[in-house]
């Protein structure tokens, strides 16, 4: 798609200024204390200024990362913890759409008269374009989750925001509108991540509280109660509607959770929705 490569050139080009600003912000001023110092002086500032540069980009690159440390990112980033309405919890799923189980999901939260957000993989997106349009009929509100589920720390900044861009736009093709909130896999940010998903109009939003229902061994009772440990109002609930990065057949164990989620949730007094419906939301705290 012409738009999608223009757009993550574009984005890649703001990534590679931004953190090379950066680097020479954070490497500057430690180089500057050899200018006095003669000709040994400035050649340990050009020692400092190449090896701190190179230091400084991969900080700046991976400093987004510590929003993946869950305490800390609910204490300090509500905002991208996906805080709001203390009367409402976001139900939200990741990995879809999948045509062996996303339809149960559908079926069930539809019995519940809940809507939810669904954050879509482009690879699963591409191979089942028909399912992403029932999910957003069926009135749930649509996110995307990266084309491929890959770290974004082990990749550079072009193939990020290209990867960013690429599930936006065949999102934005199928479904008929581009989608406004981002979730990046494993939970983890870079500088260029997060720099793609905003030059593209969306929202970064990760969770405050989740199942582990990927791993082997997990039960529907285990996933409900690991979500309840740290779920308070107003928090958002990260579970998978797909096993394709999880355990096989995890899917069943998530499906077999969610009832028990909801009425606990009923139990307590909050609503269960969609980001969408989230209410308020927290700003960072500066």
């Amino acid at each position: 798609m012409v738009t999608g490569h223009l757009t993550a050139t574009a984005t890649a080009t703001a990534t590679a200024a931004v953190t090379a600003t950066a680097a020479v912000a954070v490497v500057g001023a430690a180089a500057g204390a050899f200018s006095g110092l003669g000709g040994a002086g400035r050649a340990g500032a050009a020692v400092l200024t190449a090896s701190g540069a190179l230091a400084a980009l991969t900080t700046v690159h991976a400093a987004p990362a510590v929003s993946t440390f869950g305490p800390l990112r609910n204490r300090f980033m509500p905002a991208l913890a996906g805080r709001g309405d203390p009367g409402h919890v976001a139900l939200t799923f990741d990995d879809g759409p999948d045509p062996q189980s996303t339809p149960h999901f559908l079926r069930l939260l539809e019995r519940a008269g809940v809507r939810a957000t669904f954050f879509l993989l482009g690879e699963m997106l591409v191979h089942a374009p028909g399912l992403a349009r029932d999910i957003a009929s069926a009135g749930h509100e649509i996110g995307v989750h990266g084309w491929a589920h890959r770290p974004a720390l082990l990749r550079g900044p072009r193939a990020t925001a290209a990867d960013i861009a690429r599930v936006h736009d065949v999102a934005a093709h199928v479904l008929g509108t581009p989608p406004t909130l981002f979730r990046p896999p494993y939970g983890v940010f870079s500088a260029s991540a997060y720099l793609a998903c905003r030059a593209l109009g969306m929202r970064p939003v990760l969770w405050t509280a989740w199942g582990e229902d990927w791993r082997r061994g997990a039960t529907p009772r285990s996933v409900h109660d690991t979500v309840m440990r740290s779920l308070r109002g107003g928090g958002t609930v990260l579970l998978h509607d797909s096993d394709c990065t999880s355990a096989p057949g995890s899917w069943r164990v998530t499906l077999g959770a969610v009832p028990r989620l909801l009425d606990t949730c009923a139990e307590r007094g909050w609503r269960v929705g969609p980001l969408r419906d989230h209410g308020r939301q927290e700003r960072h705290r500066s």
